[in-house]
């Protein structure tokens, strides 16, 4: 089967080169009857992948069981799986059979593999060596013919190398590696995905179509997407439910993007020192947002003077406030430039469409470039926003308390 054909029957959307060698990949394996490992981060629809493998293979008439390993708890793992006789344990009134024996013919998928017991992995290996395994309390070997596909958003192979997966049933395991990409390694997808989910909910809220500006498309395609797909889900949902304005921009986007885990990668574990340098990061891509908003309604404050001259309006109050507007906007490689209006000349023809005569001083101041001093900035005036109180400036910022103090001791503010 084509791999567009494949998409269509399952739903799959996008064109990522990365998605598109995991879907042909999954093609392959399907019809043979080995084990594979699906590996991917949380979210990103590994479970999706076992469906098509076992829905193109010959088994597709068998049933199917998906088993989250993680959710089980150790001590009836074994049992649920493998199932139990009558009186092998307190609280085992009478005998029940396990997910080896009632899906026998079709294919289990073992989720959150990483976080099976090691007791239990040693039965796992023995059923996917010889297809036998015993039934807790039981003496007799059973058999069963079942595909395991297993799955795990975590690296295996250092849990191999800690003592906390075993390595045989590792290689086992592992005769076909299938890596599912991070949205963020699809970002041509992205955009995709998200107008796919937003039309979705506003047919199932019936509620007006969402768009996103320009602005908010680069903001939805730059971002690192750590819950993957079931984030990006999540978030069109809000938007399809929560916002009144359906064109959505840049600045509305991030309200909805938690600031804490932008740019971290899961299920990766990130040091203090990292978490603390992508909030700090965060703060100047929104601060750049900021800044271009700013500029906008410059532009249409001037545009208004020269399209509405004839408007009785305060020229002094218009001048005070085109000077306030561009020093709180303080765009890095730019210069300063102060604004003045003139009162109108009176005369006898009506050649003055524009009564008010903008004029720029041709001094021009140079700006300093750095980095340092537009965070030094900031911090004084969240600081003094707030009085002295770091805990509130901390919050405006968006960082940590202790991120703050760090940058209040480094400035020597």
């Amino acid at each position: 089967m084509e791999i567009q054909e494949i998409k269509q029957r399952f739903g799959i959307i996008g064109n990522s080169p990365l998605l598109n060698r995991a879907i042909n990949i999954a093609n392959q394996v399907a019809p043979t009857d080995i084990s594979v490992l699906i590996t991917g981060e949380s979210g990103s629809g590994k479970e999706v992948f076992s469906h098509i493998i076992h829905q193109m293979s010959p088994r597709k008439h068998g049933p199917f069981i998906a088993v989250n390993c993680g959710a089980i708890p150790e001590g009836t793992i074994d049992s649920e799986l493998f199932g139990h006789e009558k009186g092998a344990y307190t609280g085992a009134v009478g005998e029940r059979k396990g997910y080896f024996e009632t899906v026998n013919g079709g294919t289990i998928f073992l989720d959150e593999i990483a976080e099976m017991p090691l007791g239990t992995q040693a039965r796992l290996l023995r059923v996917l060596e010889s297809g036998q395994y015993i039934k807790v309390g039981s003496s007799k070997v059973e058999k069963t013919n079942v595909r395991v596909i297993a799955a795990t958003n975590v690296d295996v192979y250092d849990a191999v190398k800690s003592g906390k997966f075993r390595e045989d049933l590792y290689y086992r395991l592992n005769t076909v590696p299938l890596r599912i990409p991070p949205l963020r390694d699809r970002k041509e997808d992205i955009y995709l995905l998200f107008r796919k989910f937003t039309s979705d909910f506003t047919d199932k809220y019936r509620t007006p179509a969402i768009q996103l500006d320009d602005e908010a498309q680069q903001v939805l395609v730059n971002y690192s997407w750590p819950g993957n797909i079931r984030q990006l889900k999540n978030m069109a949902e809000q938007l399809a439910v929560l916002e009144r304005d359906r064109v959505i921009t840049g600045q509305t986007l991030l309200t909805y993007i938690p600031m804490e885990t932008s740019g971290r990668n899961l299920p990766m574990r990130l040091d203090n020192q990292q978490k603390e340098d992508f909030s700090e990061r965060d703060i100047l891509y929104k601060v750049l947002f900021d800044m271009k908003r700013d500029m906008v309604e410059l532009k249409k404050l001037v545009a208004d003077i020269i399209e509405h001259g004839g408007v009785s309006i305060n020229h002094a109050n218009h001048s005070q406030t085109l000077n306030q507007l561009y020093r709180d906007i303080d765009l890095p490689g730019t210069s300063e430039t102060q604004f003045t209006l003139q009162k109108p000349v009176i005369s006898n023809n009506n050649n003055n469409a524009n009564p008010y005569n903008i004029t720029q001083d041709a001094e021009e101041v140079e700006e300093s470039l750095s980095l340092i001093d537009k965070e030094s900035d900031l911090i004084r005036k969240a600081l003094k926003k707030h009085k002295g109180k770091r805990k509130l400036a901390a919050s405006e910022l968006g960082i940590s308390e202790r991120t703050l103090y760090r940058k209040i001791k480094e400035l020597n503010l």
